[in-house]
């Protein structure tokens, strides 16, 4: 029994001196109450519990521990004060909580929604506590320039991050504050990103830094640098990103310390504007363990020159969006034995996609699109079955040709984007695409035939199919339905046949056939596409009225119907559609009553229906992720490993909707961001009777409004001066009559008015805003309209508050008299005349007639025998 008491109080004893110190201990709790006070940290710190001794064995991840002395040497509080749901509070830094830790060697405060530090109390005092801190992570705070000068203290430090704060100081130049990273002369990692330093393109205040390894300055200002600057820097990078620096064309040219560079491993200089410099070969040349190259909208112009010796380590080069020329290298194969990504997109690239390419099992990504590139293209150009290629965009060249079997014989194929070429010939019908199948284009050629059933055998993942602008025909396949299908486009074909398809596609949220030659009512299947953002029906063949059923498609943002002959009345179901911003109806056979209910539509901007994409992408790792951590610094880099992933490459998919309307007297086409913007109602061409409702006055956020060639009687709404953003009215070819609302001149966007050819009268609206800008073309066809820009002029002599009251209508409209007094006077002489003729011709109406008027004088007689004797009498 004494035995195991003793056993029991040694375990004790030991446990107690393996525990961390008390006071750092102490000062872990009272940093979980600074959180927990600023309303966070309770739930990321909640196994810090003040009832057990050994801080070291709180959080494995959070607070680490030396193996011997028990000393914290790591602390990680990074998302402490974060929430992604809700805002939180700024928090100021006290350091005196971090002074115990005597022995820290790395500290991560990012993502804490830290502002500053408190009153002697900031980093200048965490500096001198922090003698042997070697990394400290301050990045995603709130940080400003006050604290910049305090940095410089941490002499000891390795690596700093300072990205996504708020600074705006200098990097080595003067200014409100500088930043002198020279200060720090063991540093080896800095990132200073997503800030507003400017930082000379020098780079000379960093020169001496000998050990520096890392930079990252991306999203900053690159500026001249000073007229005295050492020649060559003491330091050999590794990893330098300085993306997105300069917003304009940049004067002082490229970082030219770059040639003085011989390990550079990761080099990205992507969105600059270094105009008119030579493409930088040299970078190829020096640098032998170069593995990631982004030199994308450099502005760079000149041949692609490559390397005269291989770069066995290179897998990713992206120059897309520059001014190169020329031809891809034939031996581009033998030079870059292991590319995996090549992005040359939006340059002037002419010839062919070199042969080897076909032979290249490491190639996953290649895009060459919005080139010159022109040829036929053979299976050899392309990865046959087997290779590792999942990404193709070869858009907007000039290939030619029938498409090879190749295309559809690669087993990881999940992107593929041919539209905008010269293909011709027909798609076989047996073709089929990876199982892991995402994206199918081919839109904007020459192909012909039959749609291909091959469709049935995409995989379950396929999410967006293009054929469109093509010279398909027949009937559309069942086929063409998957569960995750999102985008269908077939439009401009010569397809024919009904839409009765059997969609099974609860995904699918853009649906364009417009520009066809279908035929038949709209087919209750749609009815269960709940998720469909865009129906375009457009110019086809295509009968019968809408729908009952048409408010289940709830989300539904564009709806166009013009160019058919859709007939009856529009359904009030169609006033439920609240995300409505698009309806065009025009060129059908619509009648009745326009709904006043359309008022309730919202007409607000929206992003669903300017862009569709992937509903999700996997980036990927271009290059081999340890290969590049060990060139740059093995172990002591591994915790940064976000800076490579944030240049993981992404499928670019940039599917733009696009909306054909008539407005501002034109046929425009709408695409991309601007629908986001675009509210519009096009009910011309039609047969829809009675009244304008008043109520389409609250239709505040519409853009154009077309009801033109209609049979709408009645007067305009004067409420249509609430459309304080419509840029377009067109309510020509109607019975319109009284008239026009003096209160439209208030419409400072309108851009386009038009109100010809109805039955309006009185004065024209006053010559000013926009009304200035519109001519006699607006107001033509209404004879009895008057006033500039027209040729009728009204009464000069008469001012408007003399004017005879007899001189309107009971509408309000101004009667031109001497109209109405020729009218009545052509009038009487007709009746006359029409009268005596009868008479002249038919004799029992001519003695009818002058039986009718002896009576008449009879009467006279008689009446005046009987009443003058009374009226004599009356008199006297």
């Amino acid at each position: 029994m004494w035995v195991w008491m003793l056993l029991m109080a040694l375990a004790f004893v030991n446990e107690r001196c393996h525990c961390c110190l008390e006071e750092e201990r102490i000062s872990l709790l009272e940093i979980k109450a600074w959180f927990n006070h600023a309303g966070a940290g309770s739930h990321e710190l909640e196994g810090w519990d003040k009832g057990h001794f050994n801080c070291c064995n709180w959080d494995y991840y959070r607070v680490v521990c030396d193996n011997t002395t028990n000393r914290v040497i790591e602390l990680n509080l990074d998302s402490v004060n974060y929430d992604y749901l809700n805002a939180v509070e700024d928090l100021d830094l006290n350091a005196s909580l971090f002074l115990p830790f005597k022995e820290l060697e790395i500290l991560d405060l990012s993502e804490n929604q830290l502002v500053g530090g408190l009153k002697n109390q900031g980093f200048q005092v965490l500096a001198s506590g922090l003698r042997n801190l070697e990394k400290l992570y301050l990045h995603y705070n709130k940080f400003n320039d006050s604290i910049l000068s305090s940095l410089s203290g941490f002499s000891t430090l390795k690596s700093l991050d300072l990205s996504d704060n708020r600074f705006t100081g200098s990097t080595g130049l003067n200014g409100k504050v500088k930043f002198t990273p020279s200060n720090l002369p063991r540093l080896e990692y800095l990132s200073v990103s997503n800030n507003h330093f400017q930082v000379p393109i020098s780079f000379g205040s960093f020169m001496n830094l000998s050990n520096l390894k890392f930079i990252a300055c991306d999203n900053n200002e690159l500026i001249a640098a000073p007229s005295f600057q050492p020649s060559a820097p003491k330091f050999q990078l590794r990893f330098f990103s300085a993306s997105n620096c300069t917003s304009k064309p940049h004067e002082a040219g490229f970082p030219n310390f770059l040639q003085s560079q011989y390990d550079l491993v990761v080099v990205d200089l992507s969105h600059n504007k270094f105009a008119g410099e030579p493409f930088p070969s040299w970078l190829f040349e020096n640098n032998r363990k170069l593995n990631r190259l982004y030199l994308r909208d450099t502005s760079f112009i000149g041949p692609l020159q490559l390397p005269q010796h291989p770069t066995p380590n290179l897998q990713t080069v992206d120059m897309a969006g520059n001014n190169l020329h020329g031809q891809v290298a034939r031996n581009i194969c033998s030079i870059i034995p292991r590319l995996k990504n090549f992005m040359m997109a939006n340059n002037s690239l002419t010839g062919c996609i070199p042969p080897c390419f076909g032979n290249m099992s490491s190639l996953e990504y290649l895009d060459l699109s919005n080139n010159h590139m022109s040829c036929e293209l053979l299976e050899h150009n392309l990865p046959t079955v087997g290779s590792s290629l999942w990404f193709l965009k070869l858009s907007n060249n000039s290939f030619n040709g029938r498409l090879p079997p190749s295309v559809f014989n690669m087993t990881y194929l999940e992107y593929l984007f041919l539209d905008g070429n010269k293909f011709a010939g027909q798609v076989p019908d047996t073709f089929s695409l990876a199982l892991t199948s995402t994206w199918f284009d081919i839109s904007n050629n020459l192909l012909s035939g039959m749609l291909p059933r091959g469709i049935r055998n995409f995989s379950k993942f396929l999410q967006g199919i293009d054929l469109s602008r093509n010279q398909f025909e027949g009937t559309i396949p069942i086929e063409y339905s998957s569960a995750m299908l999102e985008f269908l486009d077939l439009s401009q074909n010569n397809l024919s046949g009904s839409l009765s398809l059997g969609f099974n596609a609860p995904n699918l949220r853009y649906v364009h056939l417009y520009g066809n030659q279908l035929s038949g009512p709209l087919p209750y299947a749609f009815c269960n596409l709940s998720s469909l953002v865009t129906l375009d029906l457009g110019d086809n063949n295509l009968t019968g009225p809408i729908p009952n059923w048409i408010d289940s498609l709830s989300e539904l943002s564009i709806f166009v119907l013009k160019s058919n002959q859709f007939n009856g009345k529009l359904p009030h179901q169609l006033c439920l559609l609240r995300k409505l911003s698009i309806l065009d109806l025009s060129e059908n056979n619509f009648s009745g009553l326009l709904p006043s209910c359309l008022s309730n539509l919202n007409f607000t901007a929206s992003d669903e229906k300017t862009l569709v994409g992937p509903d999700f992408i996997v980036l990927r790792d271009d290059g081999s992720r340890e290969e590049i951590l060990a060139s740059i610094g093995g172990r002591n880099m591994s915790e940064r490993i976000f800076d490579l992933e944030s240049k993981a490459v992404g499928p670019e998919i940039s599917v733009k909707i696009f909306v054909e309307l008539t407005a501002k007297k034109n046929f425009y086409t709408y695409k991309g961001d601007i629908l986001r913007y675009i509210s519009v109602m096009d009910l011309s061409c039609n047969r829809f009777t009675e009244e304008i409702p008043t109520e389409w006055g609250n239709l505040s956020g519409i853009y154009a409004l077309n009801l033109s060639q209609n049979n709408l009687t009645g007067l305009i709404p004067s409420s249509f001066s609430n459309l304080k953003q419509i840029e377009s009215l067109d309510l020509s070819h109607n019975n319109l009559n009284g008239r026009i609302p003096a209160q439209l001149v208030e419409l400072t966007f309108l851009a386009v008015f038009n109100v010809s050819y109805n039955k309006l009268s009185g004065r024209t609206p006053e010559m000013k805003n926009q009304f200035a800008t519109f001519d006699e073309s607006s107001y033509k066809g209404n004879p009895l309209l008057c006033g500039p820009p027209l040729q009728n002029s009204c009464d000069k002599t008469e001012s408007p508050s003399a004017r005879v009251p007899n001189d309107f209508n009971g509408d309000g409209g101004f009667i031109d008299m001497d109209s109405f007094y020729a009218s009545f006077g052509v009038c009487y002489i007709i009746m006359v005349l029409t009268v005596a003729a009868v008479l002249r011709i038919n004799p029992h109406w001519r003695r009818r007639w002058f039986y009718f008027i002896e009576e008449c004088i009879d009467t006279c007689c008689c009446f005046l025998a009987i009443n003058f004797p009374k009226l004599s009498r009356f008199r006297r």
